[in-house]
């Protein structure tokens, strides 16, 4: 991968990559398109990442469908797919990871302690070998997106980074791989988080700016979710991730919520500029 990616820069070729952990949905695929559209090969790797996952979360049964994921990305017209296994990324003796001091500790890091540690890890691990000039996130993680934007500039990875829209099922919810987790009564109750967002930005639209009366309105919808654990509804700057009690004029905000429903966790957002 490293030698391919060389010959490539060499030609002077630009390389857009896409990170993935496979079991792709319209969602990853419309971040290859954005590659695609806008570099000359586009790299997708495939793996799951075990140093993002806590020890009670769902690595063994997260999906995975490599043939599948394959046959999309082909038909995508994706030039090549990284997929590496575990010992060739953790050999054993690895003990090298990263560490964002603030960012990472705030929201999805207080429920997820090691969970962007292990994001960055892989992400600085996987630049190095795919050595692209583009880098494709999406918004739906928009925590995550940040987080990796500060790393790759603070460790001066020569990498733009690119954050892609949230995809959406016709119902609202928010694509996701762990979607297949639902049952039927919870996939019809999960929406509710979107109609929450939706009803923050009319609220913020119509003039309201104090996040507390927008979350509290918010928490009436999401109530209705007849098997739901809210960890968080919260406005926060998108600049660094900082809460804010009141909004103001000219500065971009992300309503974040992440939330169980059954046995699964979701996250959703929306991006707000007033």
């Amino acid at each position: 991968m490293q030698a391919f990616s060389e010959e490539l820069r060499l030609a002077k070729k630009t390389i857009g990559f896409v990170p993935t952990m496979g079991y792709l949905h319209e969602g990853h695929l419309s971040l290859v398109r954005q590659s695609r559209s806008c570099t000359d090969v586009t790299i997708v790797s495939i793996f799951v990442n075990p140093t993002q996952f806590a020890p009670t979360e769902d690595l063994a049964k997260y999906p995975r469908d490599f043939e599948k994921d394959s046959s999309s990305l082909e038909k995508e017209g994706v030039e090549v797919v990284f997929f590496p296994d575990s010992e060739e990324i953790y050999p054993k003796g690895y003990e090298t990871y990263i560490n964002l001091d603030s960012m990472s500790k705030k929201h999805e890091g207080e429920f997820r302690p090691t969970h962007f540690q292990g994001v960055c890890t892989i992400v600085a691990i996987l630049f190095n070998i795919v050595k692209p000039h583009y880098s494709f996130f999406g918004q739906k993680d928009a925590q995550q997106a940040a987080v990796i934007e500060r790393m790759a500039s603070d460790l001066k990875f020569e990498i733009h980074i690119v954050i892609c829209p949230i995809l959406r099922e016709p119902d609202g919810l928010a694509m996701s791989s762990r979607n297949i987790y639902l049952n039927q009564h919870e996939r019809e109750q999960a929406p509710f988080l979107f109609q929450s967002l939706l009803t923050a930005q009319r609220l913020i639209a119509s003039g309201e700016r104090n996040s507390s009366n927008i979350i509290s309105k918010m928490l009436q919808i999401i109530t209705k979710i007849d098997n739901h654990k809210l960890d968080y509804v919260r406005i926060v700057s998108a600049a660094d991730f900082s809460v804010t009690d009141t909004l103001e004029d000219s500065v971009e905000y992300y309503i974040l919520i992440a939330c169980k429903v059954g046995t699964t966790r979701l996250i959703d957002n929306v991006l707000i500029i007033i």
